[in-house]
């Protein structure tokens, strides 16, 4: 089984972007990400309402990286603080070599192809950092935007599960993609 430890906090960086850790700085941004219902579109959680909301999701990152239950970075550009999105590997499975990937973006940033690089690099952290042998996304099977990244970094559609989740007086299907180290 594997055993995690998230301290130090590794920030990693790409060509294009640094991915660290959030901190109650993020706030704002925080706030306009799970506040914008386009966003959460695809996310089955509740709308942050207030920056009361967006603190709390904030320090719920934070624990999780304390306890090496999960972990989550900001992801920014070079040279700017600002944050633009969020990603992570928000369910770890030690005694299955396994975590589950997510993230979300500004929509100022879409198509810019920063999702696939911050992705890519993850892959690369998760397999040889952390030691998993598979990495997956769960998905909303309207999420095309999402499904297009998943692909372009190499992961294949393991499952569509229907009607899984219920959330918001309907059950909602979910689509599982995965990638095993090679």
């Amino acid at each position: 089984m594997l055993d995690f430890n998230f301290t130090p906090f590794p920030v990693i960086e790409t060509e294009r972007i640094i991915l660290d850790r959030l901190n109650h700085k993020d706030v704002q941004e925080v706030f306009e990400l799970r506040s914008n219902p386009e966003i959460m579109k695809f996310i089955p959680r509740p709308l942050t309402k207030n920056h009361e909301d967006a603190l709390e999701h904030i320090k719920i990152i934070n624990d999780k990286i304390d306890d090496n239950t999960g972990i989550n970075w900001s992801i920014r550009l070079k040279g700017n603080p600002k944050l633009l999105g969020i990603i992570g590997f928000y369910r770890l499975q030690p005694e299955n070599y396994r975590a589950e990937i997510g993230y979300m973006l500004s929509a100022d940033y879409h198509g810019k192809g920063i999702i696939p690089e911050a992705v890519n690099r993850l892959i690369k952290f998760g397999f040889e950092d952390l030691k998993l042998h598979s990495i997956e996304a769960v998905i909303d099977p309207g999420n095309h935007a999402s499904e297009k990244v998943l692909q372009k970094c190499g992961f294949v559609k393991e499952a569509h599960l229907k009607e899984s989740e219920f959330w918001e007086g309907k059950f909602l299907d979910k689509v599982i993609y995965s990638l095993l180290e090679k």
